[in-house]
C-alpha cells in the first residue's frame, strides 16, 4: 500500500491538489504537455480517467502521463473499469450512494482478476455523487440518483457505511460539468464523523473555490473541466496555492 500510505501522509500536513485528465479528450501530445504543467506547478497527483472511452486511447495516454511525471499517477475509474499496469494505482471505487448492483460491486468483479494480474495496488473508495444542480456524465451513466446536496445526516450515514466496510478513501463528488459544487457543510460534516483522507471534485471552477472546500475538511482536491477548457500554467499554479494554503 505504498501510494495509499503516501496520501494519508500528504493529508496530515496539508490540503492536496489533484489534476484530473480524461484521456478520451487528449491527443498523446496534450497528455504529455498537461501532465507536465500539473507538476511542474504545484500538483499532487494527477487521477486519470473519465465516464465514457470513444477514442480507444486509455492506455497509450496513461502510459504517456506515467512516464512525464514524478507525482503519484492513479486511475479514477469510469462506468466501465479501466485496469493498467502505467499507473501506481487504481481507485477501486464502490458508488456506495447507488442502489445499482453494478455499480456497488459488478464492475469491480470484471476488475479484480486483472488488478492481481498486473499486481497494482488498489485503493478500496467510497465513492459518493452529490447532487449538483444538473445530470453529469457519471449520473446519467452509471445509473445512480445523486444524494441531496442539503442532507447532510444522509451524507453522513453513507459515509460511515463505506467507513465500516472497510474502504480506505472517501470520493465525494457532484460530477463533471457540476452546475453546483458539494457544499462546505456537508464536506464539514462527513469530515468530522469519518477518520478517512477525503477527496472532493465537481463544481471547483476558481482557486477561492477551491481553498474553501479544503478549509471544510476536503484532504484533495480535485479539478477537472476548468483545465479542459484552459489548461492555463498560471491558473494551474492558482489553484495549488490556494489549496495549499490550507494546513492541518
Amino acid at each position: 500500500m505504498k501510494i495509499y500510505k503516501k496520501l494519508q501522509e500528504l493529508s496530515k500536513e496539508k490540503a492536496n491538489y489533484f489534476c484530473l485528465l480524461d484521456p478520451d479528450d487528449l491527443s498523446t501530445e496534450q497528455a504529455r504537455y498537461i501532465a507536465k504543467t500539473c507538476q511542474e506547478k504545484g500538483a499532487d497527483g494527477i487521477l486519470v480517467g473519465g465516464s465514457l472511452m470513444v477514442n480507444n486511447n486509455f492506455e497509450s495516454n496513461l502510459k504517456i502521463i506515467k512516464e512525464s511525471v514524478d507525482i503519484p499517477v492513479l486511475i479514477f475509474p469510469g462506468i466501465f473499469n479501466f485496469v493498467s499496469p502505467h499507473a501506481d494505482a487504481l481507485l477501486l471505487l464502490s458508488v456506495i450512494t447507488s442502489r445499482n448492483p453494478q455499480m456497488l460491486i459488478g464492475e469491480q468483479v470484471r476488475a479484480a482478476p486483472l488488478i492481481k494480474h498486473y499486481g497494482i495496488e488498489a485503493i478500496g473508495t467510497a465513492y459518493m455523487l452529490i447532487e449538483s444542480g444538473r445530470t453529469t456524465s457519471v449520473n446519467f451513466m452509471s445509473g445512480s440518483l445523486p444524494l441531496p446536496r442539503d442532507k447532510n445526516d444522509i451524507a453522513v450515514a453513507h459515509a460511515l457505511a463505506g467507513y465500516y466496510l472497510g474502504m480506505k478513501l472517501i470520493y465525494m463528488d457532484a460530477g463533471s460539468g457540476a452546475k453546483h459544487s458539494i457544499p462546505e457543510a456537508m464536506i464539514k460534516a462527513v469530515k468530522d464523523n469519518v477518520p478517512l483522507p477525503m477527496i472532493l471534485g465537481g463544481g471547483i471552477n476558481s482557486p477561492d473555490k477551491a481553498a474553501q472546500k479544503a478549509a471544510a475538511g476536503a484532504d484533495f482536491i480535485v479539478t477537472g473541466n476548468v483545465l479542459e477548457k484552459n489548461p492555463d500554467p498560471k491558473l494551474i499554479a492558482e489553484f495549488a496555492k490556494a489549496i495549499h494554503s490550507v494546513k492541518r
